[in-house]
């Protein structure tokens, strides 16, 4: 109910809260989605027809959003429980007041690496506050959860990777998932902790809600890093479309991850001219693409946005026979990500393997940088500062 913030939600949801100029619940979803996540559940409580009426059936970067609203309050765990028939076997679940710059998908098991427990939950050091939840942890699992303020342990961010399992879990209501399920998971071994350094807004008292005003757009303005994909992310061996056909170029899926996790947005920018030549079509293309976001996420990695130019002026379907900006060196493919996405050009940069690749990132005002071939993680280690610091926060 965002009782502490006493009348901005007499009328209004605490998520609905407008921050900056959006309501703080878009950014929300606008994480989600350039998190690969295809589908996002609202569980909407207080004013919760309100946010259906707003939110139901929006679609937010290709990814759709349904609602679903209580009868009544059951808490964390019983808006959860109330779910059940509508959770995927794994899912996300995330906190609807804050907000924490980090990669969801880190909470990702690495392959090979079993997940025995049935939640890993994101967790924020170096967060000061005595109103802050602390963790206790033993490796990445977490021993015990503590009042507020009794250590400078990490803090719970808010955001859950979850079994369904852990329904079954939550019992008499109303529940709360802190204070009533995830300290009893937790004392059988059953939640693992990842724990993160980055920004962290808690909108539920006055002071923060004011404060999120400029750190919440300033923690979304990232720099991006601009990917060509035959020749960097996979071996150029010719109008490649299907699947069988991609060899990986070494250390391409880690550097995809290690640019998520230093809070780059990451973007393939790519000349497709194979369909303007009748090689393949769209959706081949389309199909390739999602099935390299599938192995991408198998590594915590994925893809902010995917761009392709199926176009060539000498092509030989009518069509596609067409001179575009956005086939590089054209800039066209770069500059629509920057006018959809709130981008940091001053930390930006552009990796290809021809000159084409350079020539695009000039005409989009980024630097380009010459992949050779050998380990993609190694040549991306070496682009990144430390650490992304963000105005307003460091």
């Amino acid at each position: 109910m965002g009782s502490r913030l006493k009348e901005l939600t007499s009328g209004t949801p605490k998520p609905a809260l407008r921050v900056g100029e959006r309501p703080f619940l878009d950014y929300l979803l606008d994480e989600a989605a350039r998190h690969g996540i295809e589908e996002a559940l609202l569980l909407c409580g207080y004013l919760g027809d309100g946010l259906s009426r707003a939110y139901d059936g929006k679609v937010v970067r290709g990814m759709r959003v349904r609602t679903l609203v209580e009868p009544r309050p059951e808490g964390t765990g019983g808006a959860l429980a109330f779910a059940a028939e509508h959770l995927d076997e794994t899912f996300f679940l995330v906190n609807g007041d804050s907000l924490f710059d980090v990669n969801w998908l880190s909470l990702v098991p690495e392959p090979g690496t079993p997940w025995t427990g049935l939640v890993r939950m994101a967790l924020a050091s170096g967060i000061e506050g005595a109103r802050y939840g602390r963790v206790e942890l033993e490796g990445q699992r977490i021993r015990r959860f503590d009042a507020a303020g009794t250590s400078n342990d990490p803090i719970n961010a808010g955001i859950y990777l979850m079994r369904r399992e852990i329904v079954s879990r939550i019992g008499a209501r109303p529940a709360s998932l802190e204070r009533d399920v995830l300290p009893t998971l937790a004392s059988e071994g059953l939640v693992e902790g990842v724990v993160h350094q980055g920004a962290f807004i808690d909108i539920g008292i006055p002071e923060d809600f004011e404060r999120s005003q400029r750190l919440v757009p300033a923690i979304c303005r990232r720099p991006a890093a601009f990917l060509d994909r035959d020749g960097i992310l996979n071996e150029d061996t010719g109008y490649v479309h299907r699947s069988d056909q991609v060899k990986w170029v070494d250390g391409a899926r880690q550097a995809v991850r290690l640019l998520n996790d230093a809070g780059y947005l990451v973007f393939l920018v790519t000349n497709q001219a194979g369909v303007a030549r009748g090689y393949y079509t769209e959706d081949h293309v389309v199909s390739l693409h999602d099935w390299m976001c599938g192995q991408l996420a198998a590594y915590g990695a994925h893809l902010d946005g995917i761009a392709y130019c199926p176009f060539h002026p000498e092509g030989t379907v009518e069509r596609y026979r067409q001179a575009s900006d956005h086939r590089k060196p054209g800039p066209g493919m770069l500059r629509q990500f920057m006018a959809d996405w709130p981008i940091d050009l001053s930390h930006s940069f552009m990796i290809g393997d021809r000159l084409t690749d350079l020539e695009a990132a000039a005409a989009a005002g980024v630097p380009g940088h010459l992949f050779r071939g050998g380990d993609l993680l190694a040549f991306v280690r070496k682009l990144l500062p430390a650490r992304r610091r963000i105005a307003g926060y460091d």
